[in-house]
């Protein structure tokens, strides 16, 4: 099972390096609009345990479609981890933190 735990943790680790989006702004010609997807980045970062409704619980992921954390406690833990969920705040601006977190909740 630990051999099963270790090949899980390292295929995460990759696919969650691998997604880093670019951030930059196309233009400097005025305020940047938001274009961050909250269902993108899910889908990229989130989906492997969660699956795409929410339910999937690999690993012991909870299921979202039942969480009641309110956004400011889904942006801590999507930023900080928890138990096996690995902390987003060096491989996501808080912006899409933000996103995935205000996205997390419409899944019902």
């Amino acid at each position: 099972m630990s051999k099963y735990l270790v090949i899980f943790i390292i295929c995460f680790s990759i696919l969650a390096c691998a997604n880093k989006q670019n951030n930059t702004p196309a233009s400097e010609s005025g305020p940047a609009k938001s274009t961050v997807d909250g269902s993108v980045i899910f889908k990229q970062n989130c989906e492997l345990c969660h699956g795409a409704d929410g339910k999937l619980g690999l690993n012991g992921s909870k299921d979202l479609t039942v969480s009641t954390l309110d956004l400011d406690a889904r942006i801590t833990q999507v930023t900080k981890g928890k138990g096996l969920m690995m902390p987003y705040e060096k491989i996501l601006s808080a912006e899409e933190i933000k996103a995935v977190a205000e996205y997390s909740m419409t899944l019902k």
